[in-house]
């Protein structure tokens, strides 16, 4: 049952993402990539707030709610919100290095990942 909520969770942001990339792209144009940059941040400024308020009012069994929207549809809207809150749950629990490495290591690892699957791509066609 957990899958279903995070899938459901997932299709939902995926949509989101869609559209708000479509309305943003065709808003403000796409010579800088305002809609990626629009969404990850409006998608952390998202999870900030959901993860600051469902823990008022949730009680401690309603995980399921939990990964549905912030696994599911924060997710699937952009993961860059869950790296965010990961980034600042470890600064709020004293974990500076941690933080400080993780951030530099997310950054300089994912674009190596995309650069050498580029290349790698390029290379086989």
């Amino acid at each position: 049952m957990t899958l279903l909520y995070v899938a459901l969770g997932g299709a939902i942001g995926s949509v989101m993402r869609y559209l708000a990339m479509s309305f943003i792209g065709h808003t403000l144009g796409n010579d800088f990539p305002y809609s990626t940059l629009i969404v990850n941040v409006s998608g952390s400024l998202v999870m900030g707030v959901l993860i600051g308020w469902l823990a008022g009012v949730l009680p401690e069994n309603a995980a399921n709610i939990r990964l549905f929207v912030a696994v599911g549809v924060l997710g699937g809207y952009t993961t860059f919100s869950t790296f965010s809150l990961d980034a600042i749950t470890l600064m709020e629990e004293g974990k500076v290095l941690y933080m400080a490495a993780y951030i530099l290591f997310s950054v300089i690892l994912s674009l190596g990942g995309l650069i050498v699957g580029l290349y790698l791509m390029r290379a086989l066609s």
